[in-house]
Parts: structure tokens; sequence; C-alpha cells
């Protein structure tokens, strides 16, 4: 990169990086590693900044980078984890709707640990960054019929992963 470049480098990856840092802890649901994917992402944006400035959307190619840097670190075996029962502590009385929120989110998170990672990604890159069928198979690298085939399963795994009375998945996407 030409020196001239870095200012506007800097000042993109300092704007972006809360949300990349927001879009990478849903989709790894844990702050460390999603801090070392977004981490990673920069890097790679760093090295392409010249085709990420001259994009039609940076802020678009840069949530793919960070996506699929996810992915990538999925995918390698020593980065998948043995399934572990977890419970979320929760308040007895319901009527603080700031705890409910605090457990709807913690059960988001369990159950989004628990899902396959392209179900995941599809869920989050429709429901949490509000992306349309058509930029989440873009991101994905899948064609649209397979990003509606994800959201339906991811859909259909979360309603299997609910026990019987717990929230919906409308409540699920709410906390999205």
């Amino acid at each position: 990169m030409k020196a001239a470049d870095e200012p506007g480098f800097r000042e993109f990856v300092s704007s972006r990086r809360p949300a990349l840092l927001r879009t990478a802890y849903l989709l790894c649901g844990d702050w460390h590693r999603a801090e070392d994917v977004v981490s990673t992402a920069i890097v790679k944006l760093y090295v392409a900044w010249r085709r990420v400035a001259c994009a039609d959307n940076p802020d678009a190619y840069a949530r793919q980078v960070v996506v699929r840097t996810w992915l990538d670190e999925a995918r390698r075996p020593w980065r998948r984890e043995l399934p572990v029962e977890m419970l979320p502590d929760r308040p007895l009385d319901h009527a603080d709707t700031a705890a409910d929120a605090t457990v709807r989110r913690a059960d988001l998170r369990l159950l989004l640990a628990k899902m396959p990672a392209r179900q995941r990604a599809v869920l989050v890159l429709r429901f949490y960054d509000d992306l349309s069928v058509e930029r989440t198979a873009e991101i994905l690298g899948c064609t649209r019929g397979a990003v509606m085939t994800l959201t339906s399963r991811a859909l259909e795994t979360i309603r299997g992963l609910l026990p019987d009375g717990a929230m919906t998945v409308t409540d699920l996407e709410e906390t999205l």
C-alpha cells in the first residue's frame, strides 16, 4: 500500500471495526475469537486495499472478508469444538425487560453455537445485518436458492433446539 492510501485505510478501519466485530462475534460466539477473525480480516483488507477502496460498497466487501475468514477458521481441524452443556443464568422474575433481553441474547448465543457454520452465517447476515437474500448469496459465494435453503434449515435447526415453551423463532429474530 502506498503511503497516500494509509489515512483512508485507517479511517475506514476505525469507523467500521465495531460493526465488523459485532458480526464476527455473532458468528463465533466468543469475543476473543471474533477479535482474531476481525484482525485477520483487517490484514487481508490492508493487502487488498486498492481493490477495496475502488469497490462499489467497501462495507459489504469488508463484511464478506470477515464472514469468509470466519468460515475458513471454522473449517480448520483444531478449531472444532466439542459441544458442552451450558446453562445461562435466568432471573426468577421475568418482569424485568432488560433481564429478559439479556437472557434472550444468551439463549441466542447458545443456539448459534450449536448450529453448523454456514447456517449460522446465513442467520447473522440475513437477520442481524439485515441483508437481502441476493447480498447474502454474494457474500457466501452461493446461489440465491442455497441461501433460502440454508435459512430454512437454520430456522428448522433452531426450532429443534428450542425446548417446548421456550422463545419462539420470532423472539429470536427480534433479538437478532
